[in-house]
């Protein structure tokens, strides 16, 4: 069957990939899953002191998720998959994006239908936060999205937005900031994310993707290698860097 594109998501066990490079159905070959997952946020900051030992800090460059990554030993049926996905990467050269088994789903895994960021907000980048509607309409219980929620936003304005946040905070019209005027209802939240969005949002029309959210990636070096022992399995990690559209 003819496909459109091959797939840029590294295969994992939810994510298959077939012989001539489409991706996800139940009869192509499933990636193998990690055997451990390091997961750590990069944000430079510029500190200055004063001869007084006044302090002053600022944001330098944007935030950015490093991932290194370790599989079990595999048997080549396993490895092939995903070696040759990395190799088409050819090093640093070409992105590609990542799903990491603990955001697979939600906390709230239950949780199901749409959450869009309100509209009459004005979302530039550098917000660290933003009402969202449609948890009324939610079903799932528990429902809803938690601080440590990864997520993505789903902007028909911008396909280049593809940046992953995480959650950190969520509001409700009950337990919510005195000066929030703004969020009055059961079916709003406030979502306080970090990194504080990288580009602007259409409100009203953007959605936020909680279900298999994705990072847009590149390893972090050129050399793409693994080992094989004695009982022909095979060892391979891999080391990555958030990539920016």
């Amino acid at each position: 069957m003819a496909f459109a594109n091959f797939t840029d998501r590294l295969p994992d066990p939810n994510w298959t990939i077939g012989d001539a490079g489409q991706g996800h159905a139940s009869s192509y070959s499933k990636g193998p899953g990690f055997a451990s997952v390091k997961f750590s946020s990069e944000q430079p900051i510029s500190v200055s002191r004063t001869n007084s030992g006044r302090v002053t800090t600022r944001a330098i460059v944007g935030q950015r998720w490093k991932i290194s990554v370790s599989y079990n030993p595999m048997t080549r049926e396993q490895f092939e998959p995903v070696y040759n996905f990395l190799l088409g990467r050819r090093g640093r050269l070409k992105p590609f994006k990542l799903v990491l088994p603990q955001y697979t789903d939600p906390q709230n895994s239950a949780t199901n239908g749409t959450i869009t960021v309100q509209s009459g907000q004005t979302l530039t980048g550098g917000e660290d936060n933003f009402l969202v509607s449609g948890y009324d309409s939610l079903s799932g219980s528990p429902k809803g999205l938690k601080p440590g929620d990864l997520i993505n936003i789903a902007d028909g304005n911008n396909s280049n937005h593809q940046k992953a946040y995480q959650i950190i905070r969520v509001a409700d019209s009950t337990n919510k900031l005195s000066s929030d005027s703004a969020l009055n209802t059961t079916d709003e939240r406030r979502f306080y994310i970090v990194p504080p969005l990288e580009k602007a949002v259409a409100a009203g029309s953007a959605t936020v993707d909680y279900g298999n959210p994705m990072i847009r990636v590149i390893m972090t070096n050129d050399v793409t290698e693994y080992s094989i022992g004695t009982n022909n399995l095979y060892q391979f990690s891999l080391n990555l860097e958030e990539a920016q559209a």
